[in-house]
């Protein structure tokens, strides 16, 4: 989903052009649901880790890109603020012990990027929120230097018009603005694909977003903020407000937030869901492929729906549906609302009880 660009400037001729692309990938991914055998294949599991990288004094500590370049791991990635990382874990099929093997996948790359981090002074930390951030953690200044965050950025603040009001309440509530939305890295989440058929989308989806509330209240890691006591999982609200852009009017309609449950249970399958946010939600980054859907059809491929997964990264919905092309074509359920950390054994044992509770109270 982390799809880069190679513009921070957009024009109105590009959104135009985009959107109109973005319907050519609704029209596509229609025809590819109208074969009854498109997407099916073996239940399989896999997942991003976020981490943190802090100091000897448990401060973040900006180096995201130079440990990124010395672990020399095409599986890691960069995220939005400079003390970040993501892992990008392994795929496993769900008759292979997939639950196991992610714990030990996990092990073996803290092992490695600790060792990694510890040449620098730093290390490695998994945990929803770190609890020693403070407000001069967040700013221009720790931006990743690539121009899908800077785009990112800029066109958020557009939106908005203003600062970002953050307003979460607790036993010490918490009140600030910020001008830009770097405050969104301080979550960290532990993200989990969860690979089902286009017959049985529709009733996972929903057992998904049904239980996710109760898994999340085992699994809450992130109490505090800026020493403030919240939320037992602050990130819950903190996200939200961090990244959206609405001014919103009692009186009329308004977009629905970015970062939400999206609009209700699955009636049909996948389709509904990707048609929601294209109609709901305008584009951030409307960058075209070279290619269109038309045109990878045509020559007997499967479409990247590249336009869609892009625009899909800018809709932060706890439970994402997701397409992918590989191995001739795929939908996930990405669950994003769990938190990173503490330990791996916590992290598979929250997806495992996440996806358990699910596949438990869908009809059979």
């Amino acid at each position: 989903m982390g799809i880069e660009i190679d513009t921070t400037e957009f024009t109105r001729e590009d959104h135009e052009a985009f959107r109109r692309r973005l319907e050519q990938n609704l029209l596509a991914l229609n025809e590819l649901l109208d074969d009854p055998d498109f997407g099916r294949g073996t239940s399989s599991l896999g997942a991003e880790l976020e981490m943190y990288i802090v100091d000897g004094r448990g401060k973040p500590m900006y180096a995201n890109q130079e440990i990124l370049a010395e672990a020399g791991d095409p599986q890691l990635t960069l995220e939005l603020n400079r003390y970040n990382l993501e892992y990008n874990l392994s795929t496993y099929e769900i008759a292979d012990t997939p639950i196991r093997r992610t714990e030990a996948e996990i092990l073996e790359r803290l092992g490695s990027l600790r060792r990694v981090a510890a040449k620098r002074g730093g290390r490695i930390v998994p945990i929803g929120i770190l609890p020693t951030l403070s407000q001069d953690d967040f700013g221009v200044h720790c931006i990743t230097d690539r121009r899908r965050y800077h785009a990112l950025v800029n066109q958020l603040i557009q939106r908005r018009g203003g600062k970002f009001q953050i307003d979460i309440n607790g036993e010490d509530p918490l009140k600030l603005a910020m001008e830009d939305i770097t405050l969104e890295g301080a979550n960290t989440s532990f993200q989990v694909h969860y690979r089902v058929s286009p017959a049985n989308y529709a009733d996972v989806f929903n057992g998904i977003q049904l239980m996710t509330p109760l898994a999340l209240a085992v699994a809450a890691n992130s109490p505090t903020l800026f020493g403030h006591s919240l939320w037992h999982e602050t990130r819950v609200p903190l996200f939200k407000q961090s990244i959206d852009t609405r001014h919103v009017d009692r009186y009329s309609w308004n977009e629905p937030a970015r970062v939400s449950f999206g609009q209700g249970w699955a009636r049909r399958g996948a389709g509904e869901l990707f048609r929601e946010v294209v109609r709901i939600y305008p584009p951030l980054l409307p960058s075209c492929s070279k290619e269109s859907p038309a045109d990878e059809i045509a020559r007997g491929e499967t479409p990247s729906l590249a336009e869609l997964r892009l625009h899909q990264s800018t809709v932060w919905l706890w439970n994402r549906p997701i397409f992918d092309d590989v191995g001739g074509g795929q939908f996930r359920i990405e669950m994003r609302a769990l938190p990173a950390g503490p330990t791996p054994v916590d992290m598979v044992a929250n997806a495992a009880f996440l996806i358990g509770l699910a596949e438990g109270i869908r009809p059979s």
